[in-house]
């Protein structure tokens, strides 16, 4: 089957759209899987340069990261009185911090007399008292002592707090923003927090966390995991269990944008298969496993008219439940199955739907245009009836390292396709330096995802630039 148009939908791959198979599904398809508001984004080309300028990055540092919402820790991260977790992103450095039982705040990490880092190393303390001279702040914040406070009578009634960036919470994640006057996080966020109510997160736990540098753009780390139909070059071992070219997008609302990519059916760019092929191959050690699954060394034969994606999507239920010990009897077929990619702009991607799940978070590395940090997270249920488990350390990765080295055997496969998705990026950063006409495509609905985060990039710079507030 070759990459031209579907003659009923021209703006479409052939093959079925994710529409026509979520209606074979055994179980109702909640409201929200359906596909949403797709605006007309155009179909212009941007810069290269966008992606290598050290001018348009140092935009971007000022008028974008300064006012957007950024995913900084879990709570679980910061669980008592006292604890704190570094978040450093684009030269700023934060101490997110459990100032209280419902209380968490995020101080600048700076020593107010000469500028020293407070903590350099995440943990728990009564104190944030200065390594360079000892002047120290309480955890709330507010100013404790000074060695030699005789010799600051410019301190003398004034207010020596730690400075503090905004603070805000859903699911269990912290937010911050550097910008006081910024929304709360749920006017931009609440298109996702509806759609993931059901879905537990202040009760998941955060089971594995990878960081990786890669030798790229943050936005060329972005890009690689906003649409799915790389995979027919890159990832060609996942194609008989993933419809990938037919995915759908959509964007809820400008803050807000989803991609979803059915599982248990194959690609349409790889040949005809029987549902009992399709089956076989996702129970093989090939196949790309979503989750605990029951009977998995078992032989499984379909019943007439049982489709593949059906039953695995039961065997998951099974698996599931035997792991948390939750019933997952209504949960929809996609649910269980399918890729459910939701993007909060401009560098968090959490995964819906049951299960352990993925989220993304991709930064510069420091004020460096050309390489940047992706944050791979797995946050499962925390079992019924049981004590939460700790939450997992970041696994640090450099330029040069392999997940398949980094990650545990159940994980072998994941792991595989990231590192395939990781060989691809360095390539594409010296690529776009070498642009002969130094322009970039996309396409216009498999990548209108993509182009969209332009738009907003070019949005908060504008409105920067002009001595307004940031975008709402």
């Amino acid at each position: 089957m070759d990459g031209s148009a579907f003659p009923g939908r021209p703006d479409r791959h052939p093959g079925d759209t994710y529409e026509d198979i979520l209606n074979r599904d055994s179980r109702p398809v909640p409201d929200y899987l359906r596909e949403g508001r797709l605006p007309d984004v155009g179909t212009d080309p941007v810069a290269a340069s966008r992606y290598t300028d050290q001018d348009f990055f140092d935009k971007e540092v000022k008028h974008v990261w300064s006012k957007v919402w950024q995913l900084a820790c879990r709570e679980e991260d910061i669980p008592n009185v006292g604890d704190y977790h570094i978040y450093e992103n684009v030269g700023k450095s934060l101490i997110v911090t459990r100032t209280a039982p419902g209380e968490i705040k995020a101080h600048y990490n700076t020593c107010l007399h000469r500028g020293r880092k407070l903590v350099t190393l995440n943990g728990c303390k009564a104190e944030f008292r200065c390594p360079y001279h000892g002047i120290a702040w309480n955890p709330d914040g507010s100013f404790k002592d000074n060695p030699i406070g005789w010799d600051f009578p410019q301190w003398e009634g004034q207010d020596m707090s730690l400075p503090q960036a905004r603070v805000d919470t859903w699911g269990g994640f912290v937010f911050v923003n550097f910008d006081p006057s910024a929304k709360p996080l749920m006017h931009y966020m609440k298109p996702l927090a509806d759609d993931f109510e059901k879905f537990d997160w202040e009760n998941r736990y955060r089971s594995h966390w990878f960081q990786r540098k890669i030798p790229a753009n943050w936005k060329v780390l972005t890009e690689a995991f906003m649409e799915s139909h790389h995979s027919i070059t890159t990832h060609p071992q996942i194609l008989p269990n993933l419809a990938d070219v037919n995915s759908q997008y959509d964007m809820p609302s400008d803050w807000i944008t989803r991609q979803f990519s059915a599982g248990g059916v194959p690609s349409p760019f790889v040949q005809p298969m029987t549902e009992q092929e399709i089956l076989d191959y996702m129970m093989s050690p090939s196949g790309r496993r979503r989750g605990p699954v029951a009977n998995a060394d078992q032989k499984h034969v379909l019943g007439e008219g049982e489709s593949a994606r059906s039953y695995a999507a039961e065997l998951t239920r099974q698996g599931l439940s035997s792991v948390d010990g939750y019933d997952y009897s209504a949960a929809s077929d996609a649910e269980m199955m399918d890729a459910l990619l939701y993007n909060l702009f401009p560098n968090i991607s959490l995964w819906a739907g049951e299960g352990q799940k993925l989220t993304y978070r991709w930064r510069p590395n420091g004020l460096d245009p050309d390489s940047g940090i992706m944050d791979i997270m797995m946050h499962a249920r925390v079992p019924k009836g049981q004590p939460r488990p700790k939450p997992a350390p970041p696994i640090e990765m450099g330029f040069d390292d392999m997940m398949c080295d980094a990650a545990p055997p159940e994980l072998a496969g994941l792991a595989a396709v990231f590192d395939q998705d990781f060989s691809n990026l360095p390539h594409v950063q010296t690529g776009l330096k070498a642009s002969g006409n130094g322009l970039v495509h996309f396409g216009k609905y498999t990548e209108m995802r993509i182009r969209h985060m332009h738009h907003m990039i070019d949005r908060f710079i504008a409105a920067g630039e002009a001595g307004g507030v940031a975008p709402e």
